[in-house]
């Protein structure tokens, strides 16, 4: 097991999670489902602690974390639409988690390299996020999060603002950087599509429950 909510409740305004629990294994690409408005993205804010919850405890790799800061969870986020800091060059952006763990500059610069090779983005390199294409946001928010050497990546809706055969580019993308970087997944979506092409394990939240639909496919 690579995370584990237990008993978990938060609310703001109107809006409340009660009670959820549910695990996500090690090794694999979780997709979670669900409506929108159901508390997906709620559920992964608060696993990767941008917000805390009233009640429960977050366990990963079999370390309490509740009220760790985000910093100290290991975790690689990709929120909707990448979130991509305006004023920063693509470099930049990939060597800002790094930067903040004050890694030596020769390190961050040979993390940038990496990962730019890896994710196709040596051309952008002096680039800024205006006038990057959909496809180009998402690849340079996942090296971000990447950079700084997750066990678990954290993907809201990643392919939601892409084109269809950029996103079924990108979901290819996805599936082989969880697989060569040994990489704990976790992808949120509606889409059914998604689960298909890329999940090992589907959970489904509805009424504030999360259940397992699949699980164990190699």
């Amino acid at each position: 097991v690579m995370i584990e909510l237990i008993d978990i409740s938060w609310h703001a305004g109107e809006f409340s999670l009660r009670r959820i629990s549910c695990v996500i294994p090690a090794g694999k690409y979780t997709v979670l489902m669900g409506r929108t408005g159901c508390g997906k993205t709620s559920v992964a804010e608060l696993i990767c602690g941008l917000r805390h919850p009233w009640e429960g405890k977050i366990l990963i790799a079999g370390r309490e974390v509740t009220r760790r800061p985000s910093g100290e969870r290991n975790i690689g986020y990709v929120p909707q639409d990448g979130a991509l800091f305006p004023t920063m060059t693509v470099r930049e952006q990939i060597g800002f988690g790094p930067g903040i763990r004050r890694k030596p500059p020769k390190e961050i610069e040979e993390v940038v390299t990496r990962l730019a090779a890896e994710l196709g983005l040596e051309h952008l390199l002096n680039r800024k996020p205006d006038g990057l294409s959909g496809g180009e946001r998402q690849r340079v928010a996942l090296g971000r999060a990447l950079a700084v050497n997750p066990e678990v990546l954290l993907l809201d809706e990643p392919l939601s603002a892409l084109d269809e055969d950029t996103r079924d580019e990108m979901a290819e993308l996805l599936k082989r950087i969880q697989t060569e970087h040994s990489l704990t997944a976790l992808h949120i979506t509606h889409s059914s599509r998604e689960a298909e092409q890329l999940a090992d394990c589907v959970l489904r939240m509805e009424e504030g429950v999360i259940r397992v639909v699949e699980s164990g496919r190699s």
